[in-house]
C-alpha cells in the first residue's frame, strides 16, 4: 500500500484549494477558517454541527415554552385581527361615528351592523316604529337568547371606536410580549383567548340583559392578572405592574358605561389559568397545564349552560318578531 508523502500539508475537505492545519473535533476532517464553527472544546465542521442540532433538545422556558414565543407572533397576529375587525365594522357602517362621536364625551364610536351582529347582547333592545306600540322600547329577535352564541367568541373583537381599540391593542402590545416570551406561542393564546371567554361569561351571567357588550378588554384584564402570577411565580418584582392594574380597576368601577364583569371575569380567569401554567411541576407540566386550561374551559361552560337555561325576559318589555 503506497503512504502519502510526510511533507503534504493537509487541505479542508470542502475547499481543497485551502491549506490548514485544523481539525474537527468530532470527526477529524481538516476544515479551513470558513468552515470552523467555534465548539465548547476545539472547533466542528458543518456537518457534525448540523447533526448535533438534530440530536440536541430544543431549549425550554421556565414554563415550558419555545423560544419562538420571544419573537411575539401571537401578539401580532391578534392586534392585526383586531384591527381588521375593526376596519370592517368602519366598512359595514360607512358613517364617522363608527370612529368617534359616541360615549365618554364623543371619544368613543357608536354601533355598527358588525356590532349588531357580533356583540355580546341577551335580548337586543329597539324601539317599535309602527302601530300602537310606536315610540315604546321592545325587545328583537336575535341575541343571546335566541340561540345566537357565538357571540360570546366574536365580541372579543369588537371594538367602540378608535380609542378603545386603541387602549385595548396598546395594552396587548405591553403585556403580552413579555407573556408570549415567557410561556411560548400555544400557552400564551390559551391564556388570551379563554381569559376573553371569562371576561364574555361575565358579562352574560351578571350583566344588564339588554346592553350590548364588546371588546378585548375582558382578555386584556386576564393578561394583567397572568403577568402578576407569572412574575411572582420567578420571584421578580410586580412593583411596576400593580399600581397600572389598581388605576385600571379605579377606572372600571367609577367611569359610567365601562363593563365591571367583564374585566373582573376575565382577571379571575386569567389568573387562574396563569396559576396552572406557572406553578406546574416540572415532571407533569404538560398535563397540568393541559388540565387546568380544560378545566377552566368546562367551569365556564357549566356556567354558561345553567345560565342559558334559566334565561328569564326582562320583565316590562314586550317582544316584537
Amino acid at each position: 500500500m503506497t503512504q502519502p508523502p510526510a511533507n503534504v500539508v493537509p487541505v479542508c475537505y470542502r475547499h481543497p484549494n485551502r491549506e490548514t492545519y485544523v481539525r474537527c473535533t468530532r470527526c477529524d476532517r481538516p476544515i479551513c477558517p470558513d468552515c470552523m464553527n467555534e465548539a465548547s472544546v476545539g472547533f466542528q465542521c458543518p456537518e457534525c454541527v448540523r447533526q448535533g442540532a438534530r440530536t440536541q433538545r430544543p431549549v425550554r422556558t421556565t414554563f415550558g415554552g419555545g423560544q419562538s414565543g420571544a419573537q411575539g407572533t401571537v401578539t401580532i397576529a391578534l392586534i392585526v385581527l383586531n384591527v381588521l375587525v375593526f376596519v370592517a365594522a368602519f366598512i359595514s357602517s360607512g358613517k364617522s361615528n363608527a370612529i368617534a362621536g359616541g360615549g365618554l364625551g364623543g371619544l368613543l364610536g357608536g354601533s355598527t351592523p358588525l356590532h349588531e351582529w357580533g356583540a355580546l347582547v341577551t335580548y337586543p333592545l329597539g324601539t317599535y316604529t309602527d302601530g300602537p306600540l310606536e315610540g315604546t322600547r321592545v325587545l328583537l329577535p336575535g341575541g343571546m337568547h335566541d340561540g345566537e352564541y357565538y357571540r360570546i367568541f366574536t365580541s372579543m373583537f369588537l371594538h367602540y371606536g378608535l380609542l378603545h381599540l386603541a387602549m385595548n391593542m396598546w395594552a396587548l402590545w405591553v403585556l403580552g410580549r413579555p407573556l408570549e416570551a415567557m410561556l411560548g406561542r400555544a400557552r400564551f393564546f390559551a391564556l388570551y383567548l379563554v381569559s376573553g371567554l371569562g371576561g364574555s361569561i361575565g358579562v352574560y351571567l351578571f350583566a344588564a340583559p339588554t346592553t350590548q357588550t364588546a371588546g378585548a378588554s375582558g382578555a386584556i384584564f386576564g393578561l394583567f392578572a397572568a403577568l402578576i402570577v407569572v412574575l411572582r411565580r420567578m420571584r421578580r418584582s410586580v412593583a411596576g405592574i400593580v399600581p397600572i392594574l389598581i388605576l385600571n380597576l379605579v377606572i372600571t368601577f367609577s367611569v359610567p358605561g365601562i363593563s365591571i364583569a367583564g374585566h373582573l371575569g376575565g382577571m379571575v380567569t386569567g389568573a387562574l389559568i396563569a396559576a396552572g401554567l406557572a406553578y406546574a411541576p416540572q415532571r407533569r407540566r404538560a398535563l397540568i397545564q393541559t388540565t387546568t386550561v380544560l378545566g377552566v374551559l368546562v367551569v365556564l361552560a357549566v356556567l354558561f349552560a345553567v345560565h342559558t337555561a334559566n334565561l328569564t325576559p326582562p320583565a316590562g318589555i314586550p317582544f316584537v318578531q
